[in-house]
């Protein structure tokens, strides 16, 4: 009973599961050694890539209120003078 839990957890028996996560282990081993890369440089690059993404959109934002700050600088005191003149009639 217990094999089979482990079984259904696993989604095949614990043999072939070990196999194909051998296999497949030795691929992506292969594949690293052959760009260079190390485990810790496949975390410090995700690690980067979220960093990134996070100061993109803070600089995004950035630039969405200077550009707010500088149409305000020519609409406020525009619409201060139109309410003005306005309030003078």
């Amino acid at each position: 009973m217990a094999l089979s839990a482990l079984t259904r957890f696993l989604g095949d028996t614990p043999l072939r599961v070990f196999l194909k996560l051998l296999v497949v282990s030795f691929l992506v081993g292969l594949v690293m050694h052959a760009f260079g890369w190390s485990p810790i440089d496949v975390f410090y690059g995700i690690r980067q890539f979220f960093v990134d993404l996070w100061n993109l959109g803070f600089h995004a934002v950035d630039r969405f209120v200077g550009y707010i700050l500088l149409g305000a600088a020519i609409v406020v005191p525009v619409f201060i003078l139109l309410r003005i003149a306005s309030y003078r009639k």
